[in-house]
């Protein structure tokens, strides 16, 4: 190997730790020409796991048919530089709002961004993965946060998951009602969200487009009334007009008037401002 294609290599490696994964287009950004890459499978520099994209093998590994979906989207985030975060439920679970929601392996990975590459829903992963656009707000840029829970201490670098801090996270899950979530998981995990920031909240608030969004979150948030939710004025917020129908056979909730499930519709009396 020439002294050229040994820089490039190593600037590769350096680059990728093991377990984690590249595409073609950030290779070829990299200076890695399409007719190396078959050279470097086949020297084990670098292993296929789909068409366009690679992985750097891990040493003394096991084989495995499936590979983690948290390092995947961290090889995305800080890797390749996709522009994109884990939201609604899956956000919500990896901040410690599951205890009531004891999740399986493989519940589905809601990742959120404008331009997904189309090897994700198709790569080997052991959660399939859920992908949404951030069109949700008009400043998409709000309300995201790292995980603090998972530091990446087994990595080389500090790397955290960049993803939907609770406050929007929840506003993302409600957006999935009723057809990709539940009112009633959504209730449990509402219950222990206890510490959400009014300030985040109310941002969010005026940030997000959909009527449907901003009603749900007030259903929720009076009927488990936070100590957070004295901090919010309906009033402050476009809460659209006239009724709107969500699911069937529900009632019309007498303050937000959208229909949900009749056990949603009960008002508890509280300071309803």
């Amino acid at each position: 190997m020439n002294t050229v294609r040994s820089e490039k290599l190593k600037k590769v490696l350096n680059a990728v730790p093991a377990g984690f994964l590249v595409d073609a287009t950030w290779l070829t950004s990299h200076g890695v020409a399409y007719a190396t890459f078959r050279d470097y499978v086949k020297r084990g520099w670098l292993e296929r796991v789909h068409r366009g994209v690679f992985r750097r093998p891990t040493p003394n590994e096991s084989a495995s048919n499936t590979l983690g979906w948290k390092s995947c989207l961290l090889s995305m985030q800080h890797i390749m530089h996709y522009d994109v975060h884990v939201g609604g439920r899956t956000a919500l679970s990896q901040q410690g709002h599951d205890h009531y929601l004891r999740l399986s392996g493989n519940a589905p990975i809601w990742v959120y961004g404008e331009a997904m590459p189309n090897w994700l829903s198709r790569l080997p992963l052991d959660a399939p993965i859920k992908t949404r656009k951030t069109s949700l707000f008009a400043d998409s840029s709000l309300g995201i946060t790292m995980d603090d829970r998972d530091p990446g201490s087994t990595l080389p670098w500090d790397w955290r998951l960049r993803m939907s801090a609770p406050e929007r996270a929840v506003m993302e899950a409600m957006d999935e009602l009723p057809g990709h979530e539940s009112f009633h998981n959504l209730d449990m995990v509402f219950e222990s969200l206890t510490t959400l920031r009014p300030k985040t909240l109310t941002e969010l608030l005026h940030s997000c487009k959909k009527i449907k969004v901003k009603r749900l979150f007030f259903v929720f948030a009076e009927r488990h009334n936070h100590a957070w939710r004295k901090r919010l004025n309906p009033k402050d917020f476009n809460l659209g007009s006239g009724d709107r129908a969500l699911v069937k056979g529900g009632n019309i909730h007498p303050r937000y008037r959208i229909m949900v499930p009749e056990e949603f519709a009960r008002t508890e009396g509280g300071d309803g401002v």
